[in-house]
């Protein structure tokens, strides 16, 4: 089959772009014609307050990968569109399958217009010839891939905008039961739901067994004992509840530190303030800015846990991130973090938005036996069979 891709990759930065690389390796490795069809200029600077580029690819790049899209020019669009819904030349053979890679209402414009370009194709209905959309004489399938299918800081627009972009799909992939419901509500072509798999990227060990800071390579400290920090790694946004752990800290076991490593989205001002109002500067570590995925081993092996202590979410891949390094997460009972998280087996699960809650999982996370215990159970994510089962769904949409 002929698989076009379209959405972030590298050098694009973060989960999106990491999962559409890993999706089109793993389906070309089944057999499949797949290409990438990318973003010179995915959207404008002043929308993305952060660095939206890397140097280092974070996993291999795909080599069958174009960048024919800008934000600033819709010809582009309409052109890619129009151009996977021919068929039958060496230089342009179109596409069986789109997959359309939805990251945000920004972009809907531009995807409205490439599946303009691909005739309006709306519902498998129409796929094998009965009434409805699928293009002209069986156009390319698209499949409208969301991993939140709807933003979770909200403009009145983004309903609205996104709906008429499922609407011309032939269907919608979500990774969770609720976001399965939340695209329904917005489209009446058919909805699947494949849980996320891992898109991780590993880096080699160094030969002595031992990590730069001191540390097993299993991310242990050397003599046995806990490090007494945690960590909280990402984009830091409102809905991630930085503040709500920063509260909870500061009610917490008195001796345990924190470092919080990613992104600011809209600048740190407000946090340093946070840290400076709940007196927790000695125990505080920022470091605003992109992590590069060299440094991702290091922040894991000096630290007990990772805290997710999200006010609301679908998925997250973190807690994947820090299963195969080793360490238990403390996290809230939102989204799929209740099932990726064994409460009381390889971690803690809270009540969102509770900083008493929280602070009592890290007095219990430093009982005597807890932390151990916890660690002895976290097995790393199984790649290979979250894989299969992904591309079963992607591929039995038509």
């Amino acid at each position: 089959m002929r698989i076009a891709i379209v959405g972030p990759t590298h050098p694009y930065k973060g989960g999106i772009a990491q999962h559409t690389t890993e999706l089109a390796h793993r389906l070309a490795a089944r057999g499949h014609d797949v290409r990438i069809e990318s973003w010179s200029r995915q959207y404008p600077a002043r929308l993305y307050p952060g660095r939206q580029r890397v140097d280092a690819p974070e996993g291999t790049p795909f080599a069958a990968t174009s960048y024919p899209l800008s934000w600033r020019r819709p010809d582009t669009w309409l052109r890619l569109g129009r151009r996977l819904r021919r068929r039958g030349t060496a230089s342009e053979p179109g596409a069986d399958l789109v997959v359309l890679v939805v990251v945000t209402p920004i972009q809907a414009p531009a995807y409205l217009t490439i599946l303009t370009g691909l005739r309006g194709v709306r519902g498998l209905r129409g796929v094998r010839g009965r009434r409805g959309g699928g293009g002209e004489r069986g156009g390319p399938i698209v499949l409208g891939l969301c991993h939140n299918v709807l933003p979770h800081e909200r403009r009145a627009i983004d309903r609205p905008l996104i709906a008429a972009v499922l609407r011309r799909c032939s269907a919608v992939l979500v990774h969770t039961a609720p976001q399965a419901e939340l695209a329904a509500s917005l489209t009446d072509v058919p909805v699947r739901v494949a849980e996320m798999a891992p898109h991780l990227w590993r880096l080699s060990e160094p030969t002595d067994g031992r990590t730069t800071d001191g540390r097993t390579t299993d991310g242990q400290p050397v003599d046995g004992g806990a490090s007494r920090k945690l960590l909280f790694f990402g984009l830091v946004r409102p809905y991630k509840g930085l503040d709500v752990l920063l509260r909870a800290l500061a009610e917490g076991p008195a001796d345990v530190r924190l470092t919080v490593a990613g992104e600011f989205w809209g600048g740190v001002e407000a946090t340093r303030a946070l840290v400076a109002e709940l007196g927790l500067e000695d125990r505080v570590e920022l470091r605003p800015g992109y992590v590069a995925a060299a440094d991702v081993p290091g922040l894991f092996a000096a630290t007990d846990a990772l805290v997710l202590p999200y006010r609301a979410g679908t998925a997250s891949q973190n807690v994947d991130l820090a299963h195969m390094h080793g360490r238990p997460v403390v996290a809230t009972s939102v989204g799929t973090l209740t099932t990726s998280v064994r409460d009381g087996v390889d971690g803690l699960l809270v009540p969102p938005d509770d900083p008493a809650a929280l602070a009592a999982a890290l007095r219990r996370l430093y009982e005597p036996g807890v932390l151990p215990a916890l660690r002895a159970k976290v097995t790393p994510p199984d790649t290979d069979v979250a894989w299969n089962r992904y591309l079963d769904t992607v591929l039995a949409t038509p």
